[in-house]
């Protein structure tokens, strides 16, 4: 089994990722969603958090094999960060979403020495938005950041546009296609329910699928 199924069977047996397409959940954004997404929960998951922590330092030893430090995106990517550092044996700190408004003012958390070689970690990539603002400050910080690795992406067209754009590379370690198609394979969702999943998937604020 490879990586994208391996950690999609889990997230789906957890209820991580849980999919509604006939009772849509609605967004901050008010976007009506047919999938809800905690990957938080992989944290109180023993043995799918070492599927997690194992496929994430495996990903940054394959690509990023000159990677010095490693920063995890606040709050949910701390964690995540934290337990791979320990098993890559590499140093760790976190960005976080603002300035502190006390002490040293810190937005970046641990050392960080300009020109040190960053791989961020993420638990998850929507529309990229806060991942971009977070590779912004470690490279206003002189940090060279490699790559961004996370634990399920979207796949949204706006998502990679805007990663492409501000030149940041994001390996996830499995996507929504993969997770709607093993939902159908396992029972969660009935088959024909994927075409309206990448139907949301493909743009989110056309909300015909819902009436399918």
């Amino acid at each position: 089994m490879d990586t994208k199924e391996l950690i999609a069977k889990d997230l789906l047996k957890i209820r991580a990722v849980f999919f509604r397409p006939d009772e849509p959940f609605t967004w901050a954004s008010g976007i009506k969603s047919p999938v809800y997404c905690d990957n938080r929960l992989t944290l109180t998951a023993p043995e799918v958090r070492n599927d997690v922590e194992n496929s994430l330092a495996a990903v940054i030893g394959e690509k990023y094999p000159d990677a010095e430090v490693l920063m995890g995106t606040s709050t949910a990517g701390i964690a995540h960060a934290a337990i791979v550092g320990h098993l890559t044996g590499l140093p760790m700190g976190y960005v976080r979403s603002g300035a502190k408004d006390h002490g040293r003012q810190n937005r970046i958390e641990g050392r960080l020495e300009p020109g040190q070689k960053v791989v961020v970690v993420e638990d998850l990539i929507s529309t990229g938005g806060s991942v971009i603002e977070v590779v912004d400050a470690l490279r206003e910080a002189g940090a060279d950041v490699l790559g961004v690795v996370s634990i399920f992406t979207y796949g949204m067209k706006k998502g990679l546009e805007r990663l492409a754009a501000a030149g940041v590379e994001n390996t996830s370690l499995t996507d929504f296609d993969v997770i709607a198609r093993v939902a159908a394979e396992e029972g969660y969702i009935a088959p024909e329910d994927v075409e309206r999943l990448i139907a949301f998937r493909n743009d989110p604020s056309d909300e015909s699928w819902i009436s399918h």
